[in-house]
């Protein structure tokens, strides 16, 4: 039996785009039939069993569309298998690692009523090539050098954990 699962997303510049796909093709893997939409085009979500939600940290906030997402279904998501990710760090330091997952968890915590069987920090991509107003102003932020530290081997774990608790919850 497989069981419906949005992959919702949220993303600036395609990096967390990348990373939804990751997770939805790892869970499709799994037998699970997974839709995959940004966040600001889903309407419902009474038809899944599961929700999948990622989205950059930017300045130390979850991404916008993430935190609209919340607030728009927040008692729809009571009634949900719901697991979140976010991408933060562009710099594998344990202090950065550490401001992101405060921060991610200072952003959930605005929803009280959102209650992740899973949520997990992903390391980020970073070019400053694709910097947009207002970013592209900083000149420190011009000088950075590109990074990109995704962790595909990570990602793709944590959504096959996904698939485990969603199996298991079936009845």
């Amino acid at each position: 039996m497989s069981a419906g699962v949005l992959v919702g997303y949220a993303t600036r510049n395609g990096s967390t785009l990348e990373v939804a796909e990751a997770v939805a093709h790892t869970l499709r893997e799994h037998g699970l039939d997974v839709d995959l939409q940004p966040m600001r085009s889903v309407r419902t979500v009474a038809e899944y069993r599961m929700l999948v939600l990622g989205a950059p940290l930017y300045m130390f906030h979850w991404h916008k569309d993430a935190l609209s997402f919340l607030s728009k279904h927040q008692e729809s998501l009571k009634k949900q298998i719901v697991a979140v990710f976010a991408l933060g760090p562009f710099h594998d330091e344990e202090k950065e690692w550490q401001d992101i997952r405060a921060q991610f968890d200072k952003e959930l915590a605005r929803f009280p009523l959102l209650t992740p069987v899973a949520h997990e920090v992903f390391g980020g991509k970073f070019d400053p090539a694709k910097l947009r107003f207002p970013l592209n102003l900083i000149p420190a932020m011009k000088k950075m050098p590109a990074s990109d530290i995704r962790d595909w081997d990570a990602i793709r774990a944590w959504a096959r954990g996904l698939a485990s608790i969603l199996s298991s919850d079936l009845p």
